[in-house]
């Protein structure tokens, strides 16, 4: 029993971090006059390690638990918590002049 939880407990804190943006390499936002495709690795890496710097990885993991086992249990009655780590690895993104699909 306790390995079955602490297996679950450890998904739950994984799916938190799985985020990977779609980025269009070839638009630009709309601020900048030039093309930032050239910066986007160091970006990326920059931005993911802000947001996890950032982010409580207790509170993501709730959201998680509440998004995929609680919402469901009321039948979608219950508001979608968006996940505090995306959003901020977005933000940082579209302030850095990347156009963020996702």
């Amino acid at each position: 029993m306790k390995t079955i939880l602490l297996t679950m407990l450890s998904m739950t804190l994984l799916q938190a971090c799985a985020y990977k943006p779609i980025i269009d390499t070839a638009g630009r936002s709309g601020t900048f006059n030039s093309d930032k495709a050239n910066l986007i690795t160091n970006d990326i890496i920059l931005c993911e390690q802000l947001a996890e710097k950032h982010t409580n990885d207790l509170v993501e993991s709730y959201k998680v638990v509440h998004n995929w086992y609680l919402r469901p249990s009321t039948l979608w009655l219950m508001p979608k918590v968006e996940y505090t780590n995306q959003k901020l690895v977005r933000n940082c993104l579209t302030k850095r002049g990347h156009s963020v699909l996702n």
